[in-house]
């Protein structure tokens, strides 16, 4: 099985390239920038250029020989909502895109928490955060033919990965998530897929393996 992680720079995409490519499967790391190449195959990835600024059939080359796409990329809190709506709406859409005309059909998205909630939002101080993931779920839900995970996860931390997670929290209370046990199960969905699934986490009580295949 072969993976292309896009946006394998961040800060959760060096941490599902090193994790899965610990269990012994191919990864390509989708990268911005050749600058970037020595930390990926540090980590154990094989570096592929992905430009989210170019066009989706620019993307196809890069997905050559891929069974899987996931979509982990951002913007940053660095950036302004330009950035934002660059890479979090239209980098992703753009990625579906190219991942269906590369005839690829696995196809997973990092998402966020309360992104279905529209009251959530206005409180969060990121609104247009919120936005960029909500229209970029329902392109994904609505638009494609791709079998899709969207793995939601609450507030992002750099704290220990416990290894254990809630699935499906309630929005009213963002509770937060390491982001290497994020890495973790979007590792155990590409071994275990969840086609046609939305699937929201917290740091829980359920080791991640047990939770995805429950």
């Amino acid at each position: 099985m072969t993976t292309l992680i896009i946006g394998a720079h961040g800060h959760v995409g060096q941490h599902i390239v090193k994790q899965l490519a610990a269990t012994g499967e191919k990864v390509y790391a989708g990268i911005r920038s050749a600058t970037q190449s020595d930390t990926i195959t540090a980590l154990g990835g094989q570096p592929r250029i992905v430009d989210l600024m170019g066009t989706p059939e620019a993307m196809v080359p890069a997905m050559a020989g891929v069974d899987t796409v996931v979509f982990s990329a951002g913007s940053g809190g660095s950036t302004g909502d330009d950035m934002t709506l660059n890479i979090d709406l239209d980098g992703a859409i753009k990625s579906m895109i190219a991942t269906e005309q590369a005839g690829i059909k696995k196809f997973i998205i990092v998402s966020a928490l309360g992104t279905d909630d529209r009251a959530f939002w206005e409180k969060s101080g990121i609104r247009p955060y919120y936005v960029a993931k909500y229209y970029a779920d329902q392109w994904l839900q609505h638009r494609t033919n791709l079998d899709y995970t969207i793995v939601r996860p609450g507030i992002l931390t750099n704290d220990a990965p416990t290894g254990k997670i809630t699935l499906d929290p309630d929005n009213s209370d963002i509770k937060s998530i390491s982001r290497e046990d994020v890495a973790a199960t979007v590792v155990a969905v590409v071994q275990h897929p969840l086609p046609k699934q939305t699937i929201a986490l917290v740091t829980g009580d359920t080791a991640i393996t047990d939770a995805i295949n429950a």
